[in-house]
């Protein structure tokens, strides 16, 4: 792809989107394959190498065991778009055919509460169509036999639609195409907005390099930092950057079957990587909020914490040897941990996309439809998003969503 220049062509948008990756460029795509818009768009990414981005240091899987339907329906339409992506992209031989590893997710419950958790889930996830099974731990140890359950009362699976994609693949050919389309990125950042004289819309946003674009509509796309946008406008959210760390590994002798990617009782969780190698995610007890560009990495977690948790509930990964580490950022949404969507309820052309709390590459596909829909038509003409609407936070009415990794 070209690289991009920084500097706007245009001087007024229709659409402004501050933060140019994964939401931001599903939100571009979207409109740019919508008919009924015709008008135009500048997204604004402030890193273009994304090297520090949530997209580039997510885990890459998908999945449909949430507590809330909606978020189950979400995921589908990921798993549908994936699957059928060179269709939705109108046959296009330059978009990949690609599909899910379905190694699925396990979630392991060692307590009655967290079990009971798992029942309510499953059932909210069979309604919406999911194939969620829940297991023993006779039934783990038999499909399973490298786990050690024998602290593990409950166990909840689903191997249709969940497990690995390529999302780098999916971002590249949403961004190629809707520039091709006549969307403009540029390597720049928002640095100021100027509000109307009733403060009731944004009429411009400022950039680094000094210039100023009037926009129509502006989206908040802009991940862990997306209070900092916020703030540009003179709105507080509740979405800041909480540190998680991942590891590759390598294991002495690998397992015999995919693994799940098992969510263990601690909040440990790890993943087939393929090869004999092995993806792990933590973080630290204490979870605090972190400067935007804290990327350190916690070295003594590994050995205090996540090793031997991961020895624990694979006895074959107490000999392993760590390939690669990174730390990245969830855009965490203390409110709820659910996405936020939506127009501000008193600066009406200020948009949301924001809070996904980890969950942000898998809803990307519908989220970006959904905030399409908005901008064009004023209202969710597919899946209703309604119940993640910004104005859920001052109206303090949150929609708890149970399964947060």
């Amino acid at each position: 792809m070209a690289s991009l220049s920084h500097l706007p062509p245009h001087p007024s948008y229709d659409v402004v989107i501050v933060g140019g990756g994964i939401m931001g460029a599903s939100v571009a795509w979207f409109l740019s394959d919508m008919a009924d818009f015709t008008g135009s768009v500048l997204v604004v990414e402030k890193d273009s190498t994304y090297v520090n981005s949530s997209t580039a240091h997510t885990n890459s899987c998908m999945r449909q065991q949430f507590s809330n339907i909606l978020n189950v329906q979400i995921s589908q339409f990921a798993a549908d778009f994936v699957k059928n992506i060179r269709d939705y992209m109108g046959g296009d031989d330059l978009v990949p055919e690609l599909s899910i590893q379905n190694f699925g997710y396990m979630y392991l419950a060692d307590n009655e509460p967290f079990a009971d958790v798992l029942r309510e889930s499953q059932a909210v996830q069979i309604a919406a169509g999911a194939a969620t099974e829940l297991l023993d731990a006779a039934a783990i140890q038999q499909a399973y036999p490298f786990y050690n359950v024998d602290d593990i009362l409950l166990g909840s699976i689903n191997l249709v639609d969940e497990g690995y994609w390529d999302g780098t693949a999916v971002f590249d050919a949403w961004r190629r195409q809707s520039r091709a389309r006549g969307v403009d990125y540029i390597s720049n950042e928002v640095v100021a907005m100027t509000k109307n004289t009733s403060g009731r819309q944004i009429e411009s946003v400022t950039l680094k390099s000094g210039d100023v674009i009037n926009c129509g509509q502006v989206v908040n796309a802009s991940g862990p930092r997306a209070d900092r946008t916020a703030k540009m406008a003179g709105i507080t959210l509740p979405v800041e950057p909480r540190k998680r760390y991942s590891w590759i590994f390598a294991a002495s002798e690998p397992l015999e079957q995919d693994l799940p990617l098992t969510i263990d009782p601690t909040g440990v969780y790890v993943r087939e990587n393929g090869g004999g190698t092995y993806q792990c995610g933590a973080h630290s007890e204490i979870d605090p909020a972190v400067d935007y560009d804290d990327f350190t990495m916690d070295f003594g977690l590994w050995e205090s914490h996540v090793w031997p948790v991961l020895a624990h509930r694979i006895p074959q990964f107490e000999a392993i040897k760590v390939q690669t580490e990174w730390a990245g950022h969830y855009a965490y949404n203390v409110f709820d941990h659910n996405a936020i969507i939506g127009p501000h309820t008193e600066v009406t052309n200020f948009h949301f996309l924001n809070g996904f709390s980890g969950h942000g590459l898998q809803q990307s596909p519908a989220m970006g439809r959904a905030m399409a829909e908005l901008l064009i038509y004023g209202e969710y003409r597919t899946l209703d998003m309604s119940a993640f609407n910004y104005s859920r936070i001052p109206n303090n009415t949150p929609i708890i969503e149970k399964a947060v990794i």
